[in-house]
């Protein structure tokens, strides 16, 4: 799939589409890598073709509704999940437990740097909720986080414009 189809995705469903992948990923669920979504969103936006703040605005809420689903999987269902995979796989029971260290010494602030590293930003989600961090603060450091991440990418896109895009072959 080349940028082509993809802006042509946009052109015809709006910013529901970069709404939609973004909550996906967030969710931690295969498809359209946000990371190309949104840079592509950003192009969308310096074209005119919607508004910069509303395409960050938007990805910023379609990344906290994901990272909410993910916590709250984590506070019910999390310990049973864990256990079983633990089962499954006793030797990764060392590093899971280096997580969840982490997780408790760093708080809030081990939930703001997570959001902000590839692969740790979806995942985190899950311990945090297993660990019951406060809602509130789980909050406040997921959407700066989810902010600064998505503007970095949708920025870029806004910034530097289709010139990189169209060089892009392997989508």
């Amino acid at each position: 799939m080349d940028v082509g189809v993809l802006n042509q995705y946009f052109s015809q469903y709006g910013i529901i589409v970069v709404f939609i992948i973004v909550f996906l990923e967030y969710l931690n669920l295969p498809g359209f890598p946000a990371g190309i979504i949104m840079p592509l969103a950003g192009v969308w936006a310096s074209k005119g073709g919607v508004n910069i703040i509303l395409v960050i605005s938007l990805s910023v809420l379609a990344g906290l509704l994901g990272s909410w689903a993910l916590y709250f999987l984590g506070r019910f269902f999390g310990e049973f999940i864990l256990e079983k995979y633990l089962k499954k796989f006793p030797k990764h029971e060392v590093a899971i437990n280096k997580n969840f260290k982490i997780l408790r010494e760093k708080g809030s602030m081990g939930v703001f740097i997570s959001k902000l590293i590839p692969m740790a930003r979806t995942l985190i989600s899950i311990p945090a909720g297993v660990l019951k961090l406060d809602f509130v603060k789980y909050t406040v450091s997921s959407t700066l986080g989810i902010f600064i991440w998505n503007f970095i990418f949708i920025g870029a896109g806004y910034v530097f414009g289709e010139a990189v895009f169209q060089k892009l072959t392997f989508l």
